[in-house]
């Protein structure tokens, strides 16, 4: 499958009915993994916006800054903000 197949296919499961419903989580996640998963998104959000080829190039812009709150707030939680902050700092602000 292409690229372009695949980002059709995501984005047809992403038009599904039902999956804008909001769903409730209930987990415990390691300060760690909370601060990992923050990368991540970061990361994810971030080759989005340099390369229109990703799966990601198609997401509506308020679903992308649902993820970014998401992982705000994750960080939040977990008392973590100035840390990833500083983090942050460190790799110059990537």
């Amino acid at each position: 499958m292409t690229t372009n197949d695949v980002a059709k296919v995501f984005d047809t499961i992403l038009s599904i009915p039902g999956m804008n419903e909001v769903v409730k989580i209930d987990m415990k996640v390691s300060r760690k993994n909370v601060l990992l998963l923050s990368q991540v998104i970061e990361r994810g959000l971030s080759e989005k916006a340099d390369d229109k080829s990703t799966l990601l190039a198609n997401i509506e812009p308020e679903n992308l800054q649902e993820l970014k709150l998401l992982s705000q707030e994750c960080l939040q939680k977990a008392g973590l903000i100035e840390l990833s902050e500083k983090l942050h700092t460190l790799e110059g602000g990537k």
